[in-house]
């Protein structure tokens, strides 16, 4: 049964309005957020008021929608707070749904503060996998923290994965869900989307000079097909 949602969040981020504008819009990070490449001119964006607000829209058939809403206010030492409404319908499992949307909110939220934190200004190559089957199982988030090494938020980790050198790695993101590793070159995120009927997926964010998108995924692909060999 469809029914509408809205998720707000607030956060203070560490840029001012123009680098977290441009973070949202112009690719360097709007790959974090599920919107479609941001054009100023296409009917689906419906305001664009840089360096405050941005907001996208699409329609389909019997009234559903999906909007996001970006407000972005200056704040004192070179911050920016930024008011996030992401609404819609849902048209079946309902509760499963949201929960999944809200998670995953939080989630990009932290990734966003932690590029802007790092990496800010900077253009990625953006690689993304999904598990195998194996990993849709209600344990599969355990089985990666423990072939990761990973028991809290500061942590610092050896990540090898097969086919590129091994790099050490600071947990920023840890909780039943999802977890992020950051190195000096790349932010790794890793989606629990078992807990939300799907698989652990990963996706990275490539900032060195020689990031190599298929190379990547490969090498994640064939991480989680060892952590979830049957």
């Amino acid at each position: 049964m469809s029914k509408e949602f809205s998720i707000e969040r607030e956060v203070v981020l560490p840029a001012t309005p123009e680098e977290v504008f441009a973070a949202v819009t112009t690719g360097t990070a709007n790959w974090m957020f599920p919107t479609p490449a941001p054009d100023p001119g296409s009917p689906i964006v419906r305001n664009w008021e840089p360096p405050t607000r941005f907001t996208v829209r699409q329609d389909g058939e019997d009234g559903w929608f999906n909007a996001l809403d970006f407000l972005i206010e200056a704040r004192d030492g070179g911050t920016a707070a930024l008011r996030y409404v992401h609404s819609g319908i849902f048209t079946d499992d309902w509760d499963n749904q949201y929960d999944g949307a809200a998670k995953h909110t939080d989630f990009y939220h932290h990734t966003l503060g932690e590029y802007l934190r790092y990496f800010g200004g900077k253009s990625a190559v953006y690689a993304e996998v999904s598990g195998p089957p194996a990993s849709a199982y209600p344990s599969a988030m355990e089985a990666v923290r423990k072939s990761l090494g990973v028991s809290a938020v500061g942590d610092t980790v050896q990540l090898e994965l097969p086919g590129l050198a091994p790099a050490e790695a600071v947990v920023d993101y840890l909780n039943p869900y999802f977890l992020g590793l950051r190195t000096e070159n790349a932010l790794y995120r890793v989606f629990g989307r078992n807990n939300f009927g799907g698989t652990v997926d990963i996706s990275a964010h490539l900032f060195g000079e020689d990031a190599d998108k298929e190379r990547t995924e490969q090498a994640l692909g064939a991480y989680l097909n060892g952590v979830f060999a049957a």
